[in-house]
């Protein structure tokens, strides 16, 4: 996807200006053909889709009001939705709501609707026309259209609200940027493990011109950039950095001192955007389970089910490369060298919040525990002692508490099954009672 592929997606006003044009659009070229070819064609056009001049008037004015009635409601209710997501989900997943297609759809269908049949309004002149027309009928399918719209509109806005969808969309989001590396891996990847980063030349830097978080690299272009250049790029940063102005970005090294433009291969922007950001991805999901166990909603049992499907996202990012990756030829010639979040990072960015806020409810401790399973059945064999190590450091919140019996079995149940899962040896649950 490209910077500007990016900056339309940000731009969500776009979608009802489009909807706005096409209706003034529809609406001069109805006006035209009301004016030049209907009475020719009169014979041909049933006659119960004509109008006269005064009752398409009459029609029209109250579509109009109707449709602008329409487009108020409409906008007020994607200010309460929005309201709800901030109060209920996440400020963060404001942006899943703002930036649904449908939503800024079915606002344009009512401007669309409402420009058309007030266009159309104000071309009726008696003094224009000695027959009927047919903007009118035109006008009256627009308006059964809208209201078809507005129905649905209902059900959307019914059925988005609901926590599951949400967490539906944000476990898909994060499942394209899994997606996304895995494609950049079918091509010449290599980790720093199996390859040295000795560029050679003279040391260009690239310089933040503005400040705000990383939102866009470009790494497939960067590279064919840098063959074509014959330049070796080092990338500093990482998506979902905060950048300040005069930060470096990047080092280029090439054979002479000849300036390169890398201006068009990242985009930097005032918020984090998931597209390529997998911590940020995981964040929303997160905080959606953080304030599903707060005392204000407390509604662990919608937080345990995202901790459970968070442990599936950590098993899929666990077959991706992580750490350092460089790009480079089939030649063997390095190209790009960027770095990349390592697997022991993730799951702290997931759990440390998690574990601390969750550690007075047992449940969340329980799913945190099957999420990690989950991860090490599906995560490669090299990050199993990574995820033990998360769930010990996640069991440290129970070092001053005492569990009651069942509870104790239960966890201890759990903690059993993750270890064999992951290779390791069990731990008795006891030593972590206020006895270590």
């Amino acid at each position: 996807m490209s910077i500007f592929s990016y900056w339309t997606k940000e731009k969500f006003w776009m979608t009802p200006v489009i909807y706005s044009v096409f209706a003034v659009l529809l609406s001069i070229g109805f006006f035209y053909v009301d004016l030049l070819l209907v009475e020719r064609f009169k014979e041909y056009i049933p006659f119960i889709l004509l109008t006269k001049v005064d009752l398409a008037k009459t029609i029209m004015g109250a579509l109009s009001g109707a449709l602008l009635t329409m487009s108020t409601f409409t906008f007020s209710t994607i200010l309460v939705v929005l309201t709800m997501y901030s109060s209920q989900f996440s400020p963060r997943a404001l942006k899943n709501f703002v930036h649904d297609p449908v939503t800024w759809r079915v606002l344009g269908v009512f401007l669309g609707g409402f420009i058309y049949n007030t266009l159309s309004l104000l071309f009726m002149r008696e003094h224009l026309y000695s027959h009927d027309v047919i903007s009118t009928f035109v006008g009256i399918l627009i308006a059964f259209s809208c209201l078809a719209t507005f129905a649905y509109f209902i059900h959307y806005i019914a059925t988005t609200v609901q926590v599951g969808k949400l967490v539906d969309e944000l476990i898909k989001d994060t499942e394209k940027v899994i997606h996304l590396y895995k494609k950049l891996e079918d091509k010449t990847l290599m980790t720093a493990e199996s390859v040295s980063w000795s560029p050679i030349g003279v040391k260009t830097e690239i310089a933040a011109q503005q400040e705000g978080y990383l939102q866009f690299i470009a790494l497939d272009k960067i590279e064919s950039y840098a063959e074509e250049h014959e330049i070796e790029v080092e990338i500093k940063v990482s998506v979902g950095d905060y950048v300040y102005e005069g930060m470096p970005l990047m080092q280029i090294y090439s054979k002479n001192s000849t300036a390169y433009s890398m201006k068009k291969f990242y985009s930097i922007g005032s918020e984090r955007i998931a597209e390529q950001d997998i911590a940020y991805a995981l964040q929303k999901l997160v905080e959606i389970a953080l304030r599903a166990i707060s005392p204000g909603i407390n509604d662990p049992n919608t937080a345990n089910d995202i901790i459970l499907r968070i442990g599936s996202l950590l098993g899929k990012i666990g077959s991706i490369k992580t750490g350092t990756h460089i790009l480079a030829t089939t030649t063997g010639n390095n190209l790009v060298k960027y770095h990349f979040p390592s697997y022991h990072a993730i799951l702290y960015n997931v759990f440390f919040q998690l574990s601390h806020f969750g550690k007075e409810d047992i449940s969340v401790l329980y799913s945190i525990t099957d999420s990690l399973r989950v991860a090490a059945k599906i995560a490669p064999e090299k990050h199993h002692e990574t995820i033990w190590k998360m769930q010990l450091y996640v069991l440290e919140v129970l070092e001053k508490q005492q569990l009651k019996s069942y509870d104790h079995a239960s966890l201890q149940e759990k903690i059993d099954a993750l270890a064999e899962a992951t290779n390791q040896r069990p731990i008795i649950l006891e030593v972590l009672e206020g006895k270590i």
